[in-house]
């Protein structure tokens, strides 16, 4: 059979047309993917090559010892001390989860740690930082790494390790003052303050270490290792030494310090107290009691240990009261109704007022301690007797003009910050008729202002709410004619060896104009009460060699409550160089407790020698 010659069909142009659009897109495409390739490898190669070799290499963090902090003499308040701690090594740990967590279980039970706690920390530190060295246990004794070196075969990829931790040689002395660091916090890295500073970095978090922490916090120091494709540790390349960071010179007078901290303590265990030079504004001690011992936040804090440092039960050791807390501050605030009176023309030096031992204003009887009647007296005399009835008059007679009194308390820095270099300093309160009348409004009080709200603000009582550095700044303006100082720890930043790098210049302090009649007048009567007969503290200062002018301050806290003692002296007279302001919240008299304070506090700034005790007493207030 023979079959016929099929003739094959011919291209036509529609499928030519088709074969000619598929050619010349795989033509596109590969001439797309060659570009490519030779961009890669030849334009791009070398940038390649060397991120490749940079991805092999890692940096692991040194940490920087932080400056160390002294008095105004060069003693040391806070340094370095260095100590072993218990780290993990990642490229030594087993590598099988099974032996790890053996490894954690043995390591739990020699620190006393719980094994699982341990185990998802150490893992989760390592996911975060792969060759950063978790650190399992701070601060261990020798023993303990004598032992975990002799059985490395039992602890493989656990070193011990030496690091700088802070340190507080003096316990609580100046403990508020000088404050603590800590691991900083994911806020605190969103913070301008903290730029530079990575997770696991200790600042200040409170006191100095804080308000200063720029200046203390060095600059760490880096390990750069390289690692294979698996992440094993092969090589380190180079080491860069951490800086330590600067030293702080404070203003602070260590032994006055611990002076007024023992006269405190001495108390009722609840106060607080400010000195301070009246001159530049230089604080040479500022103290809170209960204190506390700043060295246990040098390791990780429990939540006992926190409970018990914030408890009320305990005094709420934490607070510093010296500029967080507030009281009535009672007769010691005559000086700054004094001041008012005179200066907006309500009185005189030489005024007389009527003293027959109480005052009676819309039908309620305002009383002297003790109903003493004092007869006529000017200023001077009032001052130096402490007259509650001529204080009274003072304040009801300002209750309208323009509220002189609160003007006049507001400029001298009451119910406003001082602008001390601490943080989380709290104003006060100074209570004026809108502040009462708002509150009133918003039923957060029982009534509206009244004038008897003026007549106890003008003895320091009622709702005012002052604290002892607030008190010193009010009358050192008056020492100092008419200067509202800003109070200032800092004085200079220095090398480890004590040579000055940065000055740090005092603050510019606001006037207030105060005439010279009026000033003397107020510091006589202020000195008249710490040494003329009748004065309300002179049996305190009785054969102290550096003349004193000083007040006394008995504030009440009602029915049940013990009064609040108080003293705020000025040294010497009549030109005086310090203001010290302290105050002990169940002394009783100020005479009793807190002027006694105040003499061993000037005994220790003019180096005066004491022997025995100091007896209170005087008129009471």
């Amino acid at each position: 059979m023979y079959l016929d010659n099929e003739r094959r069909p011919t291209l036509t142009p529609k499928l030519a047309f088709r074969v000619a659009v598929i050619g010349g897109a795989a033509l596109v495409m590969f001439s797309v993917i060659f570009f490519r390739l030779w961009y890669l490898q030849v334009l791009s190669g070398d940038n390649y090559v060397a991120a490749a070799r940079e991805n092999r290499v890692r940096e692991i963090k040194v940490q920087a010892p932080r400056g160390e902090i002294v008095d105004r003499h060069g003693q040391r308040l806070v340094e370095n001390r260095h100590s072993l701690s218990i780290k993990l090594t990642p490229d030594k740990l087993p590598q099988r989860r099974a032996d790890r967590e053996q490894l954690y279980r043995r390591l739990a039970k020699l620190l006393g740690l719980n094994p699982r706690r341990l185990e998802r920390r150490v893992e989760r530190e390592l996911r975060a930082l792969p060759f950063a060295k978790p650190t399992i246990k701070q601060d261990v004794n020798k023993n303990l790494v004598a032992f975990v070196l002799e059985r490395q075969e039992q602890f493989p990829g656990v070193e011990p390790e030496s690091e700088f931790l802070r340190e507080y040689p003096h316990g609580p002395i100046a403990a508020h003052l000088v404050g603590q660091v800590g691991e900083v916090s994911p806020k605190q890295l969103k913070d301008q303050r903290f730029s530079g500073v990575a997770i696991g970095d200790r600042v200040g978090q409170a006191g100095i270490e804080f308000e200063y922490d720029r200046f203390l916090r060095g600059r760490n120091g880096a390990a750069r290792v390289e690692v294979d494709a698996l992440g094993n540790l092969t090589n380190t390349l180079k080491r860069e030494q951490p800086i330590q960071g600067k030293q702080l010179r404070l203003s602070l007078d260590l032994d006055v310090q611990r002076v007024a901290q023992q006269a405190l303590a001495g108390g009722t265990g609840k106060g607080a107290f400010a000195v301070m030079n009246v001159q530049d504004g230089e604080v040479l001690a500022l103290g809170s009691e209960p204190s506390f011992d700043p060295n246990v936040f040098t390791k990780p804090i429990t939540k006992k240990q926190l409970a018990a440092l914030t408890s009320k039960d305990l005094g709420e050791p934490l607070l510093d009261r010296a500029i967080q807390a507030g009281y009535p501050t009672g007769s010691t605030f005559k000086l700054i109704t004094a001041t008012a009176a005179l200066e907006s023309g309500q009185i005189t030096p030489s005024t007389p007022l009527n003293d027959p031992g109480s005052l009676t204003v819309g039908g309620i009887k305002f009383e002297n301690a003790g109903g003493v009647a004092h007869g006529t007296l000017s200023l001077v005399s009032a001052l130096t007797v402490s007259s509650d009835v001529f204080f009274y008059q003072l304040g009801r007679d300002m209750n309208e003009r323009g509220m002189p009194l609160q003007v006049w308390a507001h400029r001298l820095g009451i119910g406003r910050e001082t602008g001390i270099d601490l943080p989380n300093e709290l104003p006060g309160r100074l209570p004026t008729p809108h502040w009462r009348n708002t509150w009133f409004k918003k039923k957060l009080t029982d009534r509206p202002w009244s004038v008897g709200d003026n007549i106890n603000l003008a003895v320091g009582q009622g709702d005012l709410l002052a604290n002892p550095l607030q008190m010193a700044v009010a009358y050192a303006a008056i020492a100092n004619r008419g200067r509202v100082l800003r109070p200032r720890l800092g004085l200079r930043i220095e090398d480890a060896a004590g040579r000055a790098l940065q000055q740090l210049d005092a603050p510019t302090a606001r006037r207030v104009k105060i005439s010279k009649e009026n000033r003397d007048a107020i510091l006589e009567g202020l000195h008249g009460a710490a040494s003329a007969p009748g004065g309300t503290s002179t049996p305190v200062f009785a054969g102290f060699p550096i003349p004193v002018a000083g007040k006394t301050g008995t504030a009440e806290h009602g029915v049940g409550r013990p009064d609040q003692s108080w003293y705020v002296a000025l040294a010497p007279y009549p030109n005086p160089k310090y203001v010290v302001a302290v105050t002990d919240e169940a002394g009783g008299f100020g005479a009793d407790t807190a002027a006694p304070m105040a003499r061993r506090i000037l005994a220790a700034l003019f180096d005066v020698k004491e022997t025995g005790l100091v007896q209170g007493g005087g008129a009471p207030d």
